[in-house]
């Protein structure tokens, strides 16, 4: 199915991060297609409008108009919901995503849009590459835990993030789907969100070329945040599986990888980095179990600036 590329929004939320400078002034320097008319909407998530001056003055330097949205209830899908509805009410071709603590680089917009005209698919993402300090252990450059890269399963895309990505909007029959509110504050929404419009026939594709880059905090840093990220994922990852039989395959499958995870890393006792990585895989797969499960997932979204 065709459609036009012409109107863009770029949807941006934020939450108590003055990085978002940075995020609007790499789309500002953007290198455009011939005829693409992109808009950048930022929703800011904070119970006050907290990013409200930082955006304006920001945007006074640039030339792309900049929608500045409240969007309070610390709550992400409210704040990607209402990056929708003004997507919607511009009658947006495509939208686009990426997070306020992210740069994009020049080429990023005009890779994704070249990819989606090569392949016809309904969706594209793009890598997100993580950008360490001086400071970063090594047991954590070295298996570069906090880049997120699209994966195709098989020769299918099945979901993808909002870190970075393109979607088909305004002519598309999910145009009125929205982010799942009950998953805005444990993360994880756009996770099942795009596994849903998959489900609902959307085709997804990957455009490796397609970069944007984010540096990584201290306090992420951890094995603690890590471990967090990565059982989160896979709590995540478990809303592809629908219906009770699909659920119970994979739920049985991540539990015995995750006992095979825990007793390889029980071999790698002697090594940080072994005993880490096989650790944390098992708490990917644990995550699995968790939301195959139903189990509830923590609240952790809004409970500090750098969710």
């Amino acid at each position: 199915m065709s459609a036009p590329f012409h109107r863009i929004d770029a949807l941006l939320c934020t939450f108590r991060r003055p990085e978002v400078r940075d995020t609007l002034l790499s789309l500002e320097a953007l290198d455009l297609p011939a005829g693409i008319d992109l808009r950048i909407v930022v929703a800011d998530n904070d119970d006050t409008p907290s990013a409200r001056e930082i955006v304006f003055e920001t945007a006074a330097q640039m030339r792309l108009p900049v929608l500045y949205l409240h969007a309070p209830a610390f709550n992400i899908s409210v704040a990607r919901n209402a990056g929708l509805e003004a997507a919607s009410e511009r009658q947006a071709d495509w939208v686009a995503f990426l997070d306020d603590d992210e740069r994009a680089d020049a080429d990023w917009l005009a890779r994704l849009v070249a990819r989606a005209k090569e392949t016809g698919a309904d969706a594209v993402f793009g890598p997100s590459l993580a950008e360490y300090g001086p400071d970063a252990p090594d047991w954590i450059r070295g298996q570069d835990y906090h880049s997120n890269r699209p994966v195709r399963r098989g020769t299918v895309v099945q979901t993808g993030h909002t870190c970075n990505a393109l979607l088909r909007w305004n002519s598309a029959a999910w145009r009125d789907q929205r982010f799942d509110v009950a998953r805005g504050r444990a993360g994880g929404e756009d996770t099942e969100f795009f596994f849903r419009l998959h489900h609902a026939g959307a085709r997804f594709e990957i455009a490796e070329d397609a970069i944007v880059r984010e540096g990584v905090a201290p306090s992420r840093m951890t094995f603690g945040w890590i471990l967090r990220r990565k059982f989160r994922s896979g709590q995540s990852y478990a809303a592809g599986a629908h219906g009770w039989k699909s659920r119970a395959a994979r739920c049985g499958l991540a539990f015995g990888k995750g006992l095979f995870c825990a007793c390889t890393a029980g071999l790698f006792a002697a090594s940080r980095a072994g005993r880490n990585r096989w650790l944390l895989r098992g708490a990917l797969h644990a995550g699995v179990v968790a939301g195959c499960l139903n189990l509830r997932q923590p609240q952790i979204y809004g409970l500090d600036s750098r969710p």
